[in-house]
């Protein structure tokens, strides 16, 4: 039975909105660290450090690594979202442009609806599959013109398949048994590194260390705040909102996206862009407010 938080809790809310500001900021992020390092090598190294940081805090903390069915949900969700969603998003963004690749991300309210309809975790709801509808007209409206001839196709289907895996990931976590955010991130983040690290071998990419700033930086940030920040707070709210609910941050992103690249890159939002990203909140605020409404009225 999904959780629904009282409306006077706000850490579920605070959660949701601090996973939006940092992965606002890592596809750009990302893409500034490829100009570095080979991509399969620097989602590596980011994994590599991000384990370190993890178990360290469950040893301060006094956290259990997690084991059994725990740790096989754990598994599946680091192979699927650490492991294969980042070698493909790590080596498409080599190909499509930094905000591009955040918008097809907010695909995956839909297909993480579709998932957990398909594994019988959560009952389909017309309500979410059209806030998910509406926020991908604004997701298409803002880069209507984006698809004509200047991205790479293959690059674009490493970007599609990797949203898939990374809504794949969250309905395989939320189906294992209820445990710690820092042991089911820490268990993922330990998987992700072998399938990575594998990725960049097969790949044959030379493994530099960073040894600049230029290089080091967006590794370290990408470590701190994208695997071991954000989806530790994802983890947490795994286990207290549905993970379709969940997933409608990936439809904040975009546009979190477009402002971080009108503020830092000097890019402007054209009416068009400007409608469809009114769209994207749109399709986010409705969503929610179903949710909200269905949470009222089970309690």
């Amino acid at each position: 039975m999904t959780a629904f938080p009282s409306p006077r809790d706000p850490r579920p809310f605070g959660a949701f909105l601090g996973c939006g500001l940092v992965w606002g900021s890592t596809f750009l992020v990302i893409q500034v660290g490829n100009d570095a390092l080979p991509p399969l090598w620097a989602a590596t190294l980011r994994l590599a450090i991000a384990l370190v940081l993890l178990l360290a805090l469950l040893a301060g903390l006094r956290v259990p690594f997690p084991r059994g069915a725990a740790l096989r949900a754990a598994a599946a969700f680091g192979a699927l979202n650490f492991g294969v969603n980042f070698s493909l998003l790590y080596w498409g963004e080599t190909r499509v442009p930094s905000g591009l690749t955040a918008v097809l991300y907010a695909t995956i309210p839909l297909t993480t609806s579709l998932f957990a309809w398909a594994l019988r975790l959560e009952r389909p709801s017309p309500a979410r599959l059209v806030a998910a509808l509406v926020a991908l007209g604004g997701v298409a409206l803002i880069f209507s013109g984006s698809l004509r001839g200047r991205v790479d196709p293959l690059g674009l289907a490493a970007v599609l398949g990797a949203a898939s895996c990374a809504a794949l990931s969250g309905v395989c976590l939320k189906l294992g048994p209820r445990q710690h955010p820092l042991g089911a991130n820490a268990g993922g983040v330990a998987v992700g590194l072998v399938v990575c690290m594998a990725a960049s071998a097969l790949a044959g990419e030379p493994r530099p260390w960073p040894g600049t700033w230029a290089a080091a930086a967006p590794v370290l940030y990408l470590a701190i705040f994208g695997s071991v920040v954000a989806f530790g707070l994802y983890a947490w709210l795994v286990n207290r909102w549905s993970v379709t609910r969940i997933s409608f941050v990936s439809v904040l992103v975009p546009v979190l996206a477009l402002a971080l690249g009108a503020a830092f890159r000097g890019e402007q939002l054209s009416g068009t862009e400007a409608g469809g990203a009114a769209l994207v909140l749109g399709g986010l605020a409705f969503g929610l407010a179903v949710d909200a409404a269905r949470g009222r009225a089970a309690r």
